[in-house]
Parts: structure tokens; C-alpha cells; sequence
């Protein structure tokens, strides 16, 4: 297919995977027919959401989910990440929507990827409590059970590091606590969630398993020693934290004394193999000594207390969000991986890549998809394992605590009569697969 810049994207490996993502909270809305969350108690709190709004209603998925599976189908991916609520599984009939949902999206020729926690933890729970990690396999029993029959693929957690930093250390996410370093035992018992749960799905007969951490390029803001330090404790905290209990089966350095209970027997259960491993990629972080103020970095506040200060990363793009548009910075994380962890590290797939724009003519975002796709190429020819690509995100959402202001998907919802219109990107994607797919 010609792209804006008038040359057709390379084709990918046979039998690469492409793909939409989604998350409950974010789009299915009926939250009367669900248990509450802990995003469900933190919005109820004034200011918490810039909007004011809530997920009560959100998309109306839950509802509207034919209508949506169509989408997929006209669009013509291969598969469909969206994530099983925890809280609608606990309450009646809620595995008989996901039950629904699989069955259309296997009539339609999708594959089903679900995500079995993507931050919507269930209100009367807590990350800081151990026995969650336990309660969470449990959860993932009953799903796999239940699902497992026509479910091939299966993601244990989305993201940790944001919902340790963004929930638990700097409040600005549910459930809105200020922990700074003592969040780190929520990191630990997400991780050894993630363990218990693959060792649960391997023991309902899944064969497929991957998690979905982000990850981005740390950039020094300078070549001065507190700079370097600062963005090395960044890398660590974002990047390897949650990377090598995975896929090395230790902490890095150091952390290992920080984190709670029996540590070493812990991560046996943490580095359980998985088949591959997903990665999340937005952007780039510049990242320099403490500035002695609060800072601002992407609509969030970072606080002063923090041994690093985020910068701006000058001469880019920005998305609506105010991010950087770094296509290459995606090419330089993969080929660090690589490097960084060899044989160790599973065949990748991408499982959220995207940007926030207005409008249904969306060329800003058939641009960055287009550099991000040709970047994920030049990946694959340095010789990294990649298996697939997941767009971020099917639909316009619920945006976390930026509420309904920022707008990531293929197709443009309008929230007061829900109407779903494809955007151009939704068009544009849709040819690109279609010549993905033409014998060459």
C-alpha cells in the first residue's frame, strides 16, 4: 500500500500477528452489572478526573459488543486484545458476556487475546496485601476454565510499572495513593501474580502466554554524571524492574532487599516461562537530576521527592497528550532488549502502540502508525523476534484520568449518542493489511 511518504510499508514475516487492543473499564461501561472497582471508588472523588467523568457508561461495549466485533471484521485484523474484568467476573453472569464475546469473535475469524488484569482491580482489594496475587490466580483459574476451550493466546497483567508508579506512588491513578518508595511491594505482588497465574492457565492447558509491560529508551538529559545516574535509576524503575524478574528470573541489583517476603522463592514463581513477551511503546523518557520542584511530563506531576526529574524531549512532535513522536526510539528499545538479555528473551509482540488525536481525518495518525510500523520493520531486519503488532486502540475510550479528552482509537465514538464512525487511520489500516496479506 503507498504511504504518505509515497513508498509501501515492507511486508512482515508469514504468520505475523496484527491487531487491535482495547481494556474493559475503558469501553464496556454497565457498571450496574459489575462489582465496583478501585477506578470505580477513585473517580467518585472530586477532582480526580480532569472531565469529572467516570466509566459507568463509557463506550457501552458491554451492550454494544456485535456492533464492535463487526468493526473488527471490517477491518480485517487477525486479533483482538481486550481485557476480562475482575470485578464483572465476580458478579453474576459476568463470564457469560466474555463467554458471548469470544463466541462472536470466533464466528467473525478474530482471535481472542484476553488480558486478565489491565488495572481494574476489584474495590475490596489491595496490590499492598500478598494473598491479591493469590486471589488473582484464582480469577485466572476460573477464567481460563471457562474460556479456555476457544481462547488460544492469554496476557497475565497489563502494564505493573504504571500501576505501581501512577496508582500506588505518585496518586495521579486509582486507587490514589502517594507511597513514592514504599509502592514497591505493590510491583512485587503484581509480578508474583503474574507467575501464579501462568502457572494456572498452564495447569487449565494453555500453551500460549505472554504479559504486556511498557517499556521506552531512557535518555540521559546530558552527559554530566548526575544526569546519567538519574536516568539510570529511571531505566532500572521503569524498564528492568519489571523486565528481568520475567525474563531473567532476579532483580536487578539491589532491589531484591527491598521487596517483601521470601524473595527467592518468589521469583522462581515470577520467571515461570512464558511464549512470548509483550511490550507496550509509546515514546521515549529524557530523564535528568532532581530538579527541587514538582515537574510536569505528559499531563502527570512528578514530585519533587523523586531522584529524578522527567524533561522535555525538544525538536519532536507531540501527540494531543503532549508526547513525543519518536518512531525510532521503538527500533532502539528492541534492539537493546536484545542485546541487553540475548537467548533470555522471548519472541516479542507489540501489544499497544498508538497516539491521541482529534478528528475523524486523522492523517497525524496514519503518520505516526505508518513511522511505527516501519520502525517495528527495522527491528525484525536487526534481527529481534518479533511476532506482532497490536494498535492502541480500537475505539475512542475512557482515557484514565485524562477522562474522555483524549482520543486513541481507529474508530471515533460520540459519547452522548455512542455513534461509532471509522476514522481515516481505521481505513488506512485496513489497506495495509489487505497488502500485508498479497502474495508478493
Amino acid at each position: 500500500m503507498a504511504t504518505d511518504a509515497g513508498t509501501a510499508i515492507p511486508p512482515f514475516p508469514p504468520g505475523f500477528l496484527w491487531g487491535v487492543s482495547t481494556s474493559a473499564h475503558q469501553i464496556e461501561g454497565a457498571a450496574e452489572e459489575r462489582e465496583p472497582s478501585v477506578w470505580d471508588v477513585f473517580t467518585a472523588g472530586p477532582g480526580r478526573v480532569k472531565d469529572g467523568s467516570t466509566a459507568a457508561v463509557a463506550c457501552d461495549h458491554y451492550h454494544r459488543y456485535r456492533e464492535d466485533v463487526a468493526l473488527l471484521a471490517g477491518l480485517g485484523v487477525d486479533a483482538y486484545r481486550f481485557s476480562v474484568s475482575w470485578p464483572r467476573v465476580n458478579s453474576p453472569g459476568g463470564l457469560d458476556f466474555y463467554d458471548r464475546l469470544v463466541d462472536e469473535l470466533c464466528a467473525a475469524g478474530v482471535r481472542p487475546v484476553p488480558t486478565l488484569f489491565h488495572w481494574d482491580l476489584p474495590a475490596d482489594l489491595d496490590w499492598l496485601d500478598r494473598d491479591t496475587a493469590a486471589r488473582f490466580a484464582d480469577h485466572v483459574s476460573v477464567v481460563a476454565d471457562r474460556l479456555g476451550d476457544r481462547v488460544r493466546d492469554w496476557i497475565t497483567l497489563n502494564e505493573p510499572a504504571e500501576h505501581t508508579l501512577l496508582g500506588h506512588a505518585i496518586g495521579a491513578h486509582a486507587p490514589g495513593r502517594r507511597l513514592l518508595f514504599d509502592a514497591l511491594p505493590v510491583a512485587h505482588h503484581q509480578l508474583l501474580a503474574h507467575g501464579l497465574a501462568v502457572r494456572a492457565l498452564r495447569a487449565s492447558g494453555a500453551t500460549d502466554i505472554g504479559i504486556a509491560n511498557s517499556h521506552g529508551p531512557t535518555w540521559p538529559a546530558s552527559r554530566e554524571r548526575a544526569d546519567l545516574e538519574a536516568a539510570g535509576f529511571y531505566d532500572l524503575l521503569l524498564n528492568r524492574l519489571f523486565a528481568e524478574p520475567v525474563i531473567l528470573g532476579a532483580y536487578p541489583e539491589g532491589m531484591d532487599a527491598l521487596m517483601p517476603g521470601d524473595v527467592g522463592a518468589d521469583l522462581e514463581v515470577i520467571a515461570e516461562p512464558v511464549d512470548w513477551y509483550g511490550v507496550n511503546y509509546y515514546a521515549p523518557t529524557r530523564v535528568g537530576a532532581p530538579q527541587g520542584t514538582d515537574t510536569e511530563f505528559g499531563g502527570l506531576t512528578m514530585p519533587a521527592e523523586l531522584p529524578f526529574s522527567v524533561r522535555e524531549i525538544e525538536g519532536r512532535p507531540v501527540t494531543d497528550f503532549g508526547w513525543p513522536v519518536v518512531p525510532e526510539g521503538l527500533t532502539e528499545l528492541l534492539t537493546d532488549f536484545r542485546e541487553r538479555y540475548g537467548d533470555r528473551l522471548p519472541p516479542v509482540v507489540i501489544t499497544e502502540n498508538g497516539c491521541s488525536y482529534e478528528g475523524v481525518d486523522d492523517q497525524d495518525r496514519i503518520a505516526y502508525l505508518d513511522a511505527h510500523i516501519r520502525a517495528l520493520h527495522r527491528a525484525i531486519g536487526a534481527g529481534v523476534d518479533v511476532r506482532g503488532y497490536f494498535v492502541w486502540s480500537l475505539m475512542d475510550n475512557f482515557e484514565w484520568a485524562e477522562g474522555y479528552a483524549r482520543r486513541f482509537g481507529l474508530v471515533h465514538v460520540d459519547f452522548e449518542t455512542l455513534e461509532r464512525t471509522p476514522k481515516a487511520s481505521y481505513r488506512w489500516f485496513r489497506e495495509l493489511l489487505r497488502a500485508q496479506r498479497m502474495p508478493s
